[in-house]
């Protein structure tokens, strides 16, 4: 399935006409808590925890869809984000 990446020229517009959207989502995980962490620099404001991978992942989605209404000047039906969790960050330290 095609997506347009946030941050690419126009990808605005695209959201806004119902291509779906993708961004890259930086996973952590926090020895000391116990808990998982996740940042996007293709999204201005997502930062987000979770006990779990699956905790931290709705918490993605839900902060994603929520800065990208705000983003799209609140076109909520076009905007359906996609995640890409990149696995190489679980391990960094």
């Amino acid at each position: 399935m095609f997506a347009y990446r946030v941050g690419y020229p126009l990808w605005k517009t695209v959201a806004k006409a119902g291509v779906p959207v993708k961004f890259l989502v930086r996973v952590h995980r926090d020895e000391a808590s116990n808990t998982y962490w996740a940042c996007s620099d293709d999204i201005d404001g997502l930062v987000v925890s979770g006990q779990t991978l699956d905790e931290l992942r709705e918490e993605v989605r839900s902060a994603a869809q929520t800065l990208l209404e705000m983003a799209v000047d609140g076109d909520a039906a076009r905007v359906r984000p996609e995640m890409l969790f990149d696995d190489q960050y679980l391990a960094a330290s």
